[in-house]
């Protein structure tokens, strides 16, 4: 494998993947670094590879496992050409081209670069987090509270994706419970009085959660109040954590552009970066959708953005 490439990919999630398979496919031959399977916040295949059952991703009726999704993800832009390298990249410089990516000692460089790092969802750092993930916790009311029909669930969170999240699942659910840290609602009053109006919401002012009750399936949530410490244990099947996310743009910090909640920003319409020949897709740039099939579209985009880059470039440079 040569150290230089037309097109590096930083990350192998739904945009990563999507982005290789385009530019595969317009003969680049990308190498997509897809991440350590040891790192939660940048393991290859990104966040799907937590989950479990898809079932909201077109073309899967009866749904897809997210592993295996991402398998065929990968599979497919391998059938075109793409290289990958299971490791995690260490640092960048974007300063000047050929664009440089370390991966620990070894350089590799690039024509063009695609951002494709995604984002992770803040944990609670429970001990049982991890074991229930896709078992009962989930922090995706739109990926899975279909599962949770006729069920009593729970929500952390007080903020609007909070509340959002609470509003949705009343669709499924028996009964929500918001558990709020505070005695108020960050969320906007828009968002405050929709919880409010809801019948099936119930607001639990003060509470924090302990531990996750269940070795195999989520059968409880141990919480307490901070105002009188008493402490009991909810029977909840589902637990939503909405505290916020966190995109993977540490790497870039300082390099690209990004806003205040660290999210990269991209020129409206198109996948560009303040950086010419860098674009970047997928929930590192989208605080919004964050789906599966939504970052999928903007690998696309920003494949084809890195394309006519590219094309535009040896155009002036032969011209």
């Amino acid at each position: 494998m040569t150290n230089h490439h037309r097109v590096i990919i930083i990350g192998s999630g739904p945009a990563g993947l999507t982005a290789a398979i385009y530019s595969a496919r317009a003969d680049l031959a990308p190498l997509v670094i897809e991440g350590e399977p040891s790192s939660t916040s940048d393991q290859p295949g990104g966040q799907l590879m937590l989950t479990t059952e898809v079932e909201n991703f077109p073309g899967f009726p009866s749904g897809v496992m997210g592993p295996e999704l991402m398998l065929q993800f990968r599979d497919q832009a391998a059938r075109f050409g793409a290289h990958f390298l299971t490791a995690k990249v260490t640092a960048i410089d974007f300063s000047e081209r050929p664009f440089k990516v370390w991966v620990r000692d070894e350089i590799y460089t690039a024509d063009a670069v695609i951002v494709s790092t995604g984002a992770q969802s803040v944990m609670l750092g429970l001990e049982g987090e991890n074991r229930l993930l896709g078992h009962g916790v989930s922090t995706c009311a739109t990926c899975d509270g279909f599962f949770f029909r006729d069920q009593h669930i729970a929500v952390v969170g007080g903020g609007d994706s909070a509340i959002e999240e609470a509003i949705f699942l009343t669709k499924f659910a028996s009964k929500v419970s918001l558990l709020v840290r505070r005695d108020e609602l960050r969320a906007s009053k828009i968002m405050q009085q929709r919880a409010f109006k809801n019948p099936k919401i119930e607001i639990v002012w003060n509470t924090v959660v302990d531990d996750l009750v269940g070795s195999i399936r989520l059968e409880g949530a141990v919480v307490h109040n901070v105002v009188t410490g008493d402490v009991t244990t909810l029977p909840v099947t589902g637990l939503f954590v909405a505290i916020g996310h966190r995109p993977n743009t540490d790497l870039f910090k300082g390099v690209l552009q990004m806003g205040d909640n660290g999210y990269l920003i991209t020129q409206p319409g198109s996948t560009y970066t303040d950086v010419e020949g860098v674009f970047a897709c997928g929930d590192v740039q989208d605080h919004t959708y964050r789906q599966a099939v939504t970052a999928a579209g903007s690998g696309c985009m920003a494949a084809i953005d890195a394309e006519r880059w590219l094309e535009a470039q040896s155009h002036r440079s032969h011209g």
